[in-house]
């Protein structure tokens, strides 16, 4: 009976001390915590790595495309089918590094 009395009494400090228990938890953990934060950010941080090579990647690829597409570049090609087809002249010697 005691007990019930002592939460009769002091209801407000026990509501207040759950609330600031309630709030501080989801303020560290949860879904919109501090910790979820850090997990999003450095997520973020990858991503915009990865971007950043798709973008470095897809200008190259543009550029390749435009030295074939709009007029023709003959060195360009020429390198090209060298390096595919492993095609030289009789005179030529090709090594191969790799």
């Amino acid at each position: 009976m005691k007990l019930l009395y002592i939460f009769k009494d002091k209801k407000i400090f026990f509501f207040q001390f759950f609330f600031v228990v309630y709030i501080g938890v989801n303020l560290i953990g949860g879904e919109r915590g501090l910790i979820s934060y850090f997990e999003k950010k450095t997520h973020e941080n990858k991503l915009s790595i990865r971007h950043s090579k798709i973008q470095k990647e897809l200008v190259l690829i543009e550029k390749r495309n435009t030295l074939l597409s709009q007029s023709i570049n003959l060195d360009y090609l020429d390198r090209l089918y060298r390096q595919k087809l492993k095609f030289g002249k009789k005179e030529e010697i090709i090594i191969k590094l790799k």
